[in-house]
């Protein structure tokens, strides 16, 4: 197959003839050759962190079956998604058990869902009780650490839990970053309410990432010493952040990239279960949530935003239409960043490498409009 399109990182016009996830070749475009497939541009295929589902399929539901997760795994398709991390959130012991086991299973009779989903995110139940940081996540189900569920979910999960958010300040949570980064486990500091100290102390043990930095927390803070500046300012983590134009306002976009770096930050959706829903009130996390008409969910009678209702291509048209970065820096803070977090192979627009590939047409005024989404065996 041959697909013609300009590269996201070039603007050249190039044709790359793709077979089976492989490129072949990768030249200039040769014009008086028809190509299969022909769009504005070309990038690898994005890959997110913080899926939780999306159209009211949840990897956190206690009736998640393999047909749910087929469904989201489309869905992210159409949006230039090829792979993600299913995230799983605050719950009972049993629901996080039987939602890791059916997606060990899924992903162990269909190479196509191991594709997709090569890792999983366990974001919570190790998060601050406090209103404000534990965001929407049920209070009843948040706990300490503990190693042995630890294990057990993870031998549930058969090894795919490669991310976990928590927050450093409960009882043995430091001593959990330092089992779960020495079993393999990148650890990232989220909903959390821990002092700037605790902070420090958790990098020192081994924490990597901030899990959607700027969200998750009080909504008013001590305006100098605080879990959000010390963690701003530490070289040692990356930072997750949700750029649905709800989450976090443009000026905090800007002072995050322009402290961490575009190489440094990693673009998420952060998609809840209520993701591409129309507007209405729903039932989710054994609560009541609310998709409403500007496209964002909510806790109702609140301003706790709970996941994004937008997809990462969405994230992407936001982030470039401000000007904050370029277009090819907004992809690989999608594609490139996230999997070298998890030590994922890194997808590349070179011949012989094996790459997913994202069609699309752009513009800083109209965003990006995904045209098909080329996913390898």
């Amino acid at each position: 197959m041959i697909v013609r399109a300009r590269h996201y990182g070039t603007g050249e016009l190039i044709d790359i003839h793709w077979q089976h996830g492989l490129i072949v070749v990768l030249e200039n475009a040769k014009l008086e050759t028809p190509a299969d497939l022909q769009t504005d541009w070309m990038a690898p295929a994005l890959f997110d962190l913080q899926i939780n589902g999306c159209l009211g399929q949840s990897f956190n539901s206690p009736d998640l079956a393999e047909s749910g997760i087929r469904e989201v795994i489309r869905e992210c398709a159409d949006h230039g998604i090829s792979g993600f991390c299913p995230t799983l959130v605050t719950n009972s012991f049993a629901a996080l058990h039987h939602a890791l086991t059916t997606i060990r299973r899924a992903c162990e009779v269909d190479a196509a869902l191991n594709h997709a989903m090569s890792a999983i995110h366990l974001e919570g139940p190790w998060l601050s009780p406090e209103d404000g940081p534990r965001g929407a996540h049920p209070r009843e189900h948040v706990r300490p650490p503990n190693w042995d569920e630890f294990c057990r979910l993870q031998e549930a999960a058969g090894g795919l839990i490669r991310l976990v958010t928590l927050a450093p300040e409960l009882e043995g949570g430091l001593e959990i970053i330092e089992r779960l980064v020495n079993s393999g486990v990148v650890v990232a500091l989220g909903h959390t309410a821990a002092t700037s100290l605790r902070i420090r102390d958790a990098i020192k043990a081994g924490a990597r990432l901030s899990t959607h930095l700027g969200n998750g927390s009080h909504a008013v803070l001590p305006r100098h010493d605080n879990y959000f500046w010390e963690q701003l300012a530490a070289d040692e983590l990356w930072a997750s952040i949700i750029c649905d134009g709800f989450h976090l306002p443009r000026n905090l976009v800007r002072c995050i990239l322009r402290v961490k770096t575009p190489q440094r930050t990693i673009l998420t959706c952060d998609a809840g279960s209520l993701a591409g829903l129309p507007p209405g009130r729903y039932r989710e996390w054994g609560q009541e949530l609310e998709v409403v008409p500007e496209g964002k969910i909510v806790l109702p009678g609140t301003s706790y935003l709970a996941g994004s209702w937008s997809f990462t291509d969405a994230c992407i048209s936001w982030l470039t239409a401000t000007g904050e970065v370029p277009l090819h820096d907004a992809i690989d803070m999608a594609t490139l960043q996230p999997r070298a977090l998890l030590g994922l192979p890194l997808p590349r627009l070179e011949a012989g490498c094996r790459t997913d590939l994202m069609l699309f047409d752009w513009s800083p005024e109209t965003g990006m409009k995904v045209v098909k989404t080329l996913i390898g065996p």
